[in-house]
């Protein structure tokens, strides 16, 4: 049989992109070291790990999902998409499910820390909008990998008892008056913002020189900045407790907090555009609790669950037919749920074509003096 050379080629650089990448997560994961496989024992049967965004878990909708499954659930939460793939690196078995952004699930699907997902115990998949469920990163061989169950996009948000006029631009976060008053997640996709700012017309493949110039306009914003966050709940503190007055945010879930406080908020879009996104459920490779991980999952496309998530943290629901029976028309209307065409006007996260070039330079930035 004659041997296809092209095809070979093909194939040796995937094993060796594969290689790569998972000795990348292996030597961020060895920051962590043994606490993150020590500090969360694999749970026994009937006890449901997981390794989530905050507002994910929430007692408010996980108390009628225990009472229903006899499944008990205990949380993890992660701050960037970046926290995933080292702390799965660092210890097997720890987890079982995982809400990871699509940018973040092609990683983790190449590096064989994700199973497929047999969707025919999905009641609801086929209600879930066709174009989060057919994005590439979730799907590979025939097989699905990941469960789409929240969007939304990522506004800046401005106290509007210290700046009177509303910003317009991403540029805000760069100007001197806000100095010592500025926050910033604690993420790579800052380089994205900072390169729509500078005009560039691909954040997700940008050149060296590209590159380059975004590290250096982070790097001369730094004498300004308060702040590189982590949580929800830092950025929370940190516009209540008046150390931020601007930043970057993850939309709904922290402007909720904040209205609870009385704290004066604002969210803009700037005129460069807003990130979108979208969160999957993903089962974690051997996962002992494949039963509570599947019963999980189709408690959060019921309407308990989309609406639980979406009350919670104002995020938009991905099963518009679940979403339908517990929203209120204006409600329905106001996230977009009779509109997805709204998210072609999103900037949606992607993974990086260099993704190792892209976390380099968001640590050289937090790196500089």
């Amino acid at each position: 049989m004659a041997i296809d050379k092209r095809q070979l080629t093909e194939d040796v650089m995937k094993v060796k992109a594969s290689y790569r990448l998972r000795s990348l997560l292996l030597l961020m994961g060895a920051a962590l070291g043994c606490a993150v496989a020590t500090a969360n024992p694999a749970l026994a049967e009937g006890e449901l790990s997981l390794l989530v965004w905050e507002g994910y878990a929430d007692p408010s909708f996980v108390k009628d999902f225990e009472a229903e499954s006899s499944c008990k659930v205990q949380a993890t939460y992660v701050g960037s998409n970046d926290d995933f793939a080292p702390k799965l690196a660092a210890g097997g078995g720890v987890y079982d499910l995982l809400s990871v952004s699509t940018d973040a699930a092609g990683v983790l699907l190449q590096a064989g820390f994700v199973e497929p997902i047999d969707v025919s115990k999905i009641p609801e998949y086929n209600n879930i909008y066709e174009a989060f469920r057919t994005v590439a990163a979730l799907n590979a061989d025939g097989q699905v990998y990941g469960i789409p169950f929240t969007w939304g996009a990522n506004p800046f948000l401005y106290r509007t008892d210290k700046i009177q006029t509303e910003p317009t631009s991403i540029a805000a976060l760069w100007d001197p008056q806000f100095k010592g008053k500025i926050g910033m997640w604690d993420d790579k996709s800052m380089l994205y913002n900072t390169a729509r700012m500078l005009g560039m017309k691909d954040p997700f493949n940008m050149t060296d020189e590209e590159l380059e110039q975004v590290k250096a306009k982070l790097i001369e914003q730094k004498p300004l900045v308060r702040k590189y966050w982590s949580t929800a709940g830092e950025v929370v503190n940190l516009f209540a407790s008046d150390e931020v007055w601007i930043s970057y945010t993850w939309g709904g879930l922290m402007l909720n907090e904040l209205a609870k406080q009385n704290i004066p908020v604002k969210e803009f879009t700037p005129k460069e555009g807003a990130d979108g996104w979208s969160d999957n459920w993903m089962i974690a490779k051997g996962s002992p609790n494949i039963d509570c991980a599947y019963k999980y999952i189709n408690y959060m496309m019921s309407a308990k669950g989309q609406c639980g998530v979406s009350t919670v943290t104002g995020y938009s629901a991905t099963n518009p037919v679940a979403a339908k029976t517990c929203m209120t028309p204006e409600e329905f209307t106001a996230k977009h749920q009779d509109d997805p065409d709204f998210v072609s006007k999103l900037h949606m996260w992607q993974l990086p074509a260099r993704i190792e070039e892209y976390t380099n330079t968001w640590n050289a930035v937090k790196a500089a003096p």
